[in-house]
């Protein structure tokens, strides 16, 4: 399969690089390689990806939505929540499945999602 036109690599803003590594290690079991204090890729997540601690990004649930899956949606709300997530939207069925939202730590809005 070509590559062209894909999304291949995602970045969210974090104001701690340590505690956003922390949360994601905790709840999905990724892990990361540092470039700098400020930045650091996560492996593990399906898509490449990053976190960047510049200063000048912002945090929020009101942008893009990534949506990860999960194969046990209630130990993965039981992660969100005692890694210091917060659930925004309870689990609610949609056709094909079923889904809940959570901002992390850090204020960015993400979603989980298994099959019907």
């Amino acid at each position: 399969m070509s590559q062209h036109h894909t999304i291949n690599y995602i970045e969210l803003p974090v104001k701690h690089l340590s505690e956003a590594k922390a949360f994601y290690a905790a709840v999905f079991g990724w892990t990361f390689t540092d470039y700098g204090p400020n930045y650091a890729s996560f492996s593990g997540a399906g898509i490449d990806g990053g976190f960047d601690g510049d200063a000048g990004r912002v945090c929020s649930d009101q942008g893009a939505l990534p949506v990860i899956f999960s194969d046990d949606l209630d130990a993965t709300e039981a992660a969100v929540k005692a890694a210091g997530g917060t659930i925004t939207i309870a689990q609610f069925d949609f056709p094909g499945g079923r889904r809940f939202h959570f901002t992390d730590p850090q204020g960015n809005g993400l979603a989980v999602w298994k099959t019907a």
